[in-house]
Protein backbone atom coordinates (compact mmCIF):
# COMPACT_ATOMS: atom_id res chain seq x y z
CA UNK A 1 0.00 0.00 0.00
CA UNK A 2 2.81 2.41 0.85
CA UNK A 3 4.49 1.72 -2.49
CA UNK A 4 1.27 2.62 -4.31
CA UNK A 5 0.27 5.69 -2.31
CA UNK A 6 3.78 7.18 -2.48
CA UNK A 7 3.91 7.31 -6.30
CA UNK A 8 5.61 10.37 -7.80
CA UNK A 9 2.61 10.71 -10.13
CA UNK A 10 -0.30 11.26 -7.74
CA UNK A 11 -3.32 11.54 -10.04
CA UNK A 12 -4.84 8.05 -9.65
CA UNK A 13 -7.36 5.94 -7.77
CA UNK A 14 -6.55 2.78 -5.85
CA UNK A 15 -9.47 0.39 -6.19
CA UNK A 16 -9.65 -2.31 -3.53
CA UNK A 17 -11.94 -5.32 -3.95
CA UNK A 18 -12.44 -6.39 -0.35
CA UNK A 19 -13.58 -10.01 -0.15
CA UNK A 20 -15.17 -10.08 3.31
CA UNK A 21 -11.81 -9.65 5.03
CA UNK A 22 -11.94 -10.25 8.80
CA UNK A 23 -8.35 -9.43 9.77
CA UNK A 24 -8.71 -5.67 10.19
CA UNK A 25 -7.74 -4.86 6.60
CA UNK A 26 -10.92 -2.93 5.84
CA UNK A 27 -10.71 -0.88 9.02
CA UNK A 28 -7.01 -0.13 8.41
CA UNK A 29 -7.73 1.05 4.85
CA UNK A 30 -10.50 3.33 6.09
CA UNK A 31 -8.21 4.75 8.79
CA UNK A 32 -5.81 6.03 6.09
CA UNK A 33 -8.47 8.59 5.11
CA UNK A 34 -7.04 8.84 1.59
CA UNK A 35 -9.56 10.05 -1.00
CA UNK A 36 -7.75 8.09 -3.72
CA UNK A 37 -8.69 4.76 -2.11
CA UNK A 38 -11.98 3.36 -3.41
CA UNK A 39 -13.22 0.24 -1.63
CA UNK A 40 -15.76 -2.20 -3.09
CA UNK A 41 -16.92 -4.71 -0.48
CA UNK A 42 -18.40 -8.05 -1.46
CA UNK A 43 -21.72 -9.00 0.14
CA UNK A 44 -20.57 -12.58 0.74
CA UNK A 45 -17.29 -14.45 0.57
CA UNK A 46 -16.24 -15.09 -3.03
CA UNK A 47 -13.78 -17.42 -4.65
CA UNK A 48 -10.63 -15.85 -6.08
CA UNK A 49 -12.14 -16.21 -9.56
CA UNK A 50 -15.40 -14.52 -8.54
CA UNK A 51 -13.65 -11.67 -6.77
CA UNK A 52 -11.37 -10.86 -9.70
CA UNK A 53 -14.36 -11.06 -12.06
CA UNK A 54 -15.74 -8.00 -10.25
CA UNK A 55 -13.06 -5.83 -11.90
CA UNK A 56 -15.26 -5.55 -15.00
CA UNK A 57 -18.23 -4.17 -13.10
CA UNK A 58 -16.59 -1.45 -10.99
CA UNK A 59 -16.03 2.13 -12.28
CA UNK A 60 -12.48 2.68 -13.53
CA UNK A 61 -10.32 5.43 -14.99
CA UNK A 62 -9.06 5.36 -18.59
CA UNK A 63 -6.14 3.07 -17.74
CA UNK A 64 -5.84 0.31 -15.14
CA UNK A 65 -3.13 -1.91 -13.72
CA UNK A 66 -3.52 -4.94 -11.47
CA UNK A 67 -1.31 -5.60 -8.47
CA UNK A 68 -1.09 -8.52 -6.07
CA UNK A 69 -1.43 -7.72 -2.38
CA UNK A 70 2.23 -8.61 -1.69
CA UNK A 71 4.02 -7.02 -4.67
CA UNK A 72 5.70 -3.61 -4.64
CA UNK A 73 5.60 -0.74 -7.12
CA UNK A 74 8.66 1.47 -7.49
CA UNK A 75 7.86 5.12 -6.74
CA UNK A 76 8.14 6.07 -10.40
CA UNK A 77 6.03 3.18 -11.77
CA UNK A 78 3.07 5.35 -12.81
CA UNK A 79 5.37 8.03 -14.22
CA UNK A 80 7.16 5.40 -16.31
CA UNK A 81 3.78 4.20 -17.57
CA UNK A 82 2.63 7.74 -18.32
CA UNK A 83 5.76 8.34 -20.41
CA UNK A 84 5.42 4.96 -22.11
CA UNK A 85 1.81 5.69 -23.11
CA UNK A 86 2.90 9.04 -24.56
CA UNK A 87 5.64 7.30 -26.59
CA UNK A 88 3.36 4.44 -27.73
CA UNK A 89 -0.21 5.82 -27.90
CA UNK A 90 -1.34 3.00 -30.21
CA UNK A 91 -0.16 0.15 -27.94
CA UNK A 92 -2.81 -1.85 -26.09
CA UNK A 93 -0.63 -3.22 -23.29
CA UNK A 94 2.17 -1.60 -21.29
CA UNK A 95 4.80 -3.05 -18.99
CA UNK A 96 8.15 -2.32 -17.32
CA UNK A 97 11.10 -4.50 -16.44
CA UNK A 98 11.04 -5.77 -12.85
CA UNK A 99 12.83 -7.66 -10.09
CA UNK A 100 11.97 -10.81 -8.16
CA UNK A 101 12.12 -10.54 -4.37
CA UNK A 102 11.73 -13.11 -1.58
CA UNK A 103 9.23 -13.04 1.30
CA UNK A 104 11.40 -10.54 3.20
CA UNK A 105 11.93 -8.21 0.25
CA UNK A 106 15.47 -9.34 -0.66
CA UNK A 107 16.17 -9.05 -4.39
CA UNK A 108 16.58 -12.49 -5.97
CA UNK A 109 17.18 -11.54 -9.60
CA UNK A 110 16.18 -9.25 -12.44
CA UNK A 111 13.59 -10.36 -14.97
CA UNK A 112 14.78 -11.51 -18.36
CA UNK A 113 15.25 -8.61 -20.83
CA UNK A 114 12.32 -7.70 -23.06
CA UNK A 115 11.98 -5.80 -26.34
CA UNK A 116 10.41 -2.35 -26.31
CA UNK A 117 7.72 -3.52 -28.75
CA UNK A 118 6.25 -7.02 -28.77
CA UNK A 119 3.31 -8.59 -30.62
CA UNK A 120 1.03 -11.41 -29.48
CA UNK A 121 2.75 -14.18 -31.44
CA UNK A 122 6.18 -12.99 -30.26
CA UNK A 123 5.02 -13.01 -26.64
CA UNK A 124 3.64 -16.53 -27.08
CA UNK A 125 6.89 -17.69 -28.67
CA UNK A 126 8.91 -16.26 -25.77
CA UNK A 127 6.60 -17.88 -23.25
CA UNK A 128 6.76 -21.26 -24.97
CA UNK A 129 10.57 -21.04 -25.00
CA UNK A 130 10.64 -19.79 -21.41
CA UNK A 131 12.71 -16.79 -22.51
CA UNK A 132 10.39 -14.24 -20.88
CA UNK A 133 9.28 -13.61 -17.31
CA UNK A 134 5.64 -12.65 -16.94
CA UNK A 135 3.55 -12.02 -13.83
CA UNK A 136 0.05 -10.83 -13.03
CA UNK A 137 1.48 -7.56 -11.70
CA UNK A 138 3.00 -4.69 -13.67
CA UNK A 139 0.90 -4.59 -16.83
CA UNK A 140 -1.22 -1.56 -17.72
CA UNK A 141 -4.06 -1.42 -20.24
CA UNK A 142 -7.05 0.61 -21.39
CA UNK A 143 -10.02 -0.10 -19.11
CA UNK A 144 -12.35 -0.29 -22.12
CA UNK A 145 -10.14 -2.95 -23.74
CA UNK A 146 -10.09 -4.92 -20.51
CA UNK A 147 -13.88 -4.82 -20.24
CA UNK A 148 -14.52 -5.53 -23.94
CA UNK A 149 -12.30 -8.62 -23.80
CA UNK A 150 -14.07 -9.94 -20.71
CA UNK A 151 -11.22 -9.21 -18.32
CA UNK A 152 -9.47 -11.97 -16.41
CA UNK A 153 -11.25 -15.18 -17.44
CA UNK A 154 -12.83 -16.65 -14.26
CA UNK A 155 -13.16 -20.07 -15.90
CA UNK A 156 -9.49 -20.78 -15.12
CA UNK A 157 -9.00 -22.65 -11.84
CA UNK A 158 -7.38 -20.24 -9.33
CA UNK A 159 -6.83 -17.98 -12.36
CA UNK A 160 -3.80 -20.07 -13.39
CA UNK A 161 -2.93 -19.07 -17.02
CA UNK A 162 -5.82 -16.55 -17.03
CA UNK A 163 -3.41 -13.62 -17.12
CA UNK A 164 -1.49 -15.11 -20.07
CA UNK A 165 -4.73 -15.41 -22.04
CA UNK A 166 -5.59 -11.78 -21.28
CA UNK A 167 -2.14 -10.46 -22.25
CA UNK A 168 -2.27 -12.31 -25.57
CA UNK A 169 -5.78 -11.00 -26.31
CA UNK A 170 -4.69 -7.43 -25.54
CA UNK A 171 -1.55 -7.68 -27.66
CA UNK A 172 -3.60 -9.12 -30.52
CA UNK A 173 -5.39 -5.74 -30.68
CA UNK A 174 -2.09 -3.95 -31.37
CA UNK A 175 1.13 -4.60 -29.41
CA UNK A 176 2.81 -4.41 -25.99
CA UNK A 177 5.18 -1.54 -25.18
CA UNK A 178 7.78 -2.12 -22.45
CA UNK A 179 9.95 0.34 -20.53
CA UNK A 180 13.55 -0.74 -20.06
CA UNK A 181 13.52 0.75 -16.55
CA UNK A 182 12.57 -1.25 -13.46
CA UNK A 183 9.05 -0.40 -12.35
CA UNK A 184 8.06 -2.98 -9.74
CA UNK A 185 9.11 -5.93 -7.60
CA UNK A 186 7.33 -9.28 -7.71
CA UNK A 187 7.37 -11.40 -4.55
CA UNK A 188 8.23 -15.10 -4.86
CA UNK A 189 6.80 -17.35 -2.14
CA UNK A 190 4.12 -20.00 -1.66
CA UNK A 191 1.70 -18.24 -3.98
CA UNK A 192 -1.62 -19.48 -5.31
CA UNK A 193 0.12 -21.01 -8.35
CA UNK A 194 2.51 -23.00 -6.18
CA UNK A 195 -0.25 -24.20 -3.85
CA UNK A 196 -2.78 -25.04 -6.57
CA UNK A 197 -3.55 -28.76 -6.68
CA UNK A 198 -2.54 -30.94 -9.60
CA UNK A 199 -6.12 -31.43 -10.76
CA UNK A 200 -6.88 -27.70 -10.95
CA UNK A 201 -3.51 -26.86 -12.51
CA UNK A 202 -3.98 -29.55 -15.16
CA UNK A 203 -7.48 -28.30 -16.00
CA UNK A 204 -6.24 -24.70 -16.28
CA UNK A 205 -3.39 -25.82 -18.53
CA UNK A 206 -5.83 -27.65 -20.83
CA UNK A 207 -8.03 -24.54 -21.04
CA UNK A 208 -5.00 -22.47 -22.02
CA UNK A 209 -4.06 -24.99 -24.72
CA UNK A 210 -7.60 -24.81 -26.07
CA UNK A 211 -7.32 -21.02 -26.15
CA UNK A 212 -4.06 -21.15 -28.12
CA UNK A 213 -5.52 -23.58 -30.63
CA UNK A 214 -8.52 -21.27 -31.18
CA UNK A 215 -6.13 -18.44 -31.99
CA UNK A 216 -4.92 -20.35 -35.08
CA UNK A 217 -7.99 -19.17 -37.02
CA UNK A 218 -7.46 -15.55 -35.93
CA UNK A 219 -3.72 -15.23 -36.50
CA UNK A 220 -1.61 -17.40 -38.79
CA UNK A 221 1.50 -16.28 -36.92
CA UNK A 222 0.23 -17.96 -33.75
CA UNK A 223 -0.03 -21.22 -35.66
CA UNK A 224 3.54 -20.79 -36.90
CA UNK A 225 4.73 -20.21 -33.33
CA UNK A 226 2.94 -23.33 -32.11
CA UNK A 227 4.42 -25.35 -34.97
CA UNK A 228 7.92 -24.17 -34.09
CA UNK A 229 7.86 -24.19 -30.29
CA UNK A 230 4.76 -26.17 -29.31
CA UNK A 231 6.61 -29.44 -28.86
CA UNK A 232 9.04 -28.18 -26.21
CA UNK A 233 6.19 -26.27 -24.54
CA UNK A 234 4.04 -29.39 -24.28
CA UNK A 235 6.99 -31.50 -23.16
CA UNK A 236 7.88 -29.07 -20.40
CA UNK A 237 4.38 -29.02 -18.93
CA UNK A 238 3.91 -32.74 -19.50
CA UNK A 239 6.92 -33.32 -17.26
CA UNK A 240 6.22 -30.67 -14.61
CA UNK A 241 2.52 -31.53 -14.25
CA UNK A 242 3.20 -35.27 -14.28
CA UNK A 243 5.38 -34.73 -11.23
CA UNK A 244 2.79 -32.48 -9.61
CA UNK A 245 0.13 -35.15 -10.17
CA UNK A 246 2.44 -37.87 -8.84
CA UNK A 247 3.04 -36.10 -5.53
CA UNK A 248 -0.69 -35.43 -5.07
CA UNK A 249 -2.52 -38.07 -2.95
CA UNK A 250 -4.82 -40.26 -5.06
CA UNK A 251 -7.89 -39.23 -3.07
CA UNK A 252 -7.26 -35.59 -4.05
CA UNK A 253 -7.18 -36.13 -7.82
CA UNK A 254 -9.21 -37.82 -10.54
CA UNK A 255 -6.44 -38.48 -13.02
CA UNK A 256 -3.32 -40.64 -13.13
CA UNK A 257 -0.02 -39.59 -14.63
CA UNK A 258 -0.63 -42.00 -17.52
CA UNK A 259 -3.98 -40.34 -18.24
CA UNK A 260 -2.43 -36.88 -18.29
CA UNK A 261 0.32 -38.05 -20.66
CA UNK A 262 -2.36 -39.33 -23.04
CA UNK A 263 -4.09 -35.94 -22.88
CA UNK A 264 -0.82 -34.24 -23.81
CA UNK A 265 -0.54 -36.56 -26.81
CA UNK A 266 -4.08 -35.65 -27.83
CA UNK A 267 -3.33 -31.92 -27.71
CA UNK A 268 -0.08 -32.50 -29.60
CA UNK A 269 -2.09 -33.91 -32.49
CA UNK A 270 -3.82 -30.51 -32.83
CA UNK A 271 -1.14 -28.13 -31.63
CA UNK A 272 1.73 -29.67 -33.60
CA UNK A 273 0.10 -31.96 -36.20
CA UNK A 274 2.51 -34.17 -38.11
CA UNK A 275 5.25 -33.91 -35.47
CA UNK A 276 6.26 -36.86 -33.33
CA UNK A 277 5.47 -36.40 -29.66
CA UNK A 278 6.66 -39.26 -27.46
CA UNK A 279 6.83 -38.04 -23.86
CA UNK A 280 7.49 -41.50 -22.39
CA UNK A 281 10.91 -41.44 -24.04
CA UNK A 282 11.88 -38.73 -21.57
CA UNK A 283 13.12 -40.44 -18.42
CA UNK A 284 11.57 -38.05 -15.88
CA UNK A 285 8.14 -38.42 -17.49
CA UNK A 286 8.32 -42.17 -17.89
CA UNK A 287 9.51 -42.76 -14.32
CA UNK A 288 6.62 -40.64 -13.02
CA UNK A 289 4.22 -42.81 -15.01
CA UNK A 290 5.77 -46.00 -13.61
CA UNK A 291 5.89 -44.82 -9.99
CA UNK A 292 2.27 -43.67 -10.13
CA UNK A 293 1.11 -47.27 -10.57
CA UNK A 294 2.35 -48.27 -7.12
CA UNK A 295 1.64 -46.84 -3.66
CA UNK A 296 5.22 -47.43 -2.60
CA UNK A 297 6.43 -45.67 -5.73
CA UNK A 298 4.41 -42.55 -4.95
CA UNK A 299 5.63 -42.53 -1.33
CA UNK A 300 9.23 -42.97 -2.45
CA UNK A 301 8.89 -40.07 -4.91
CA UNK A 302 7.43 -37.82 -2.22
CA UNK A 303 10.31 -38.63 0.16
CA UNK A 304 12.95 -37.97 -2.52
CA UNK A 305 11.33 -34.63 -3.51
CA UNK A 306 11.09 -33.62 0.16
CA UNK A 307 14.79 -34.08 0.83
Amino acid sequence: MNSILSQTLQDFNLIVLDNCSNDGTLEWLQSLKDARIVIHQSESHLSIEQNWARIKSVPKNEFITLIGHDDILEKNYLLLMDNLIAEHPSATLYQTHFQYIDSEGKILRNCQPMDERQYAHEFLASYMCRSIDSTGTGYMMHSKDYDNLGGINPDYENLIFADFELWIKLMALSYKATSFETGFRYRVHNSVSKLTGAQQYQQAFERFLQFIIKQFDKDDKVGSVAERYGKQFLMYFCESLSHRILKTPKNQRQIKVAGFIEKCKYYASTLIPGQTFEPEKKFRINIAKILDDFDIGRRLFFIVKKF
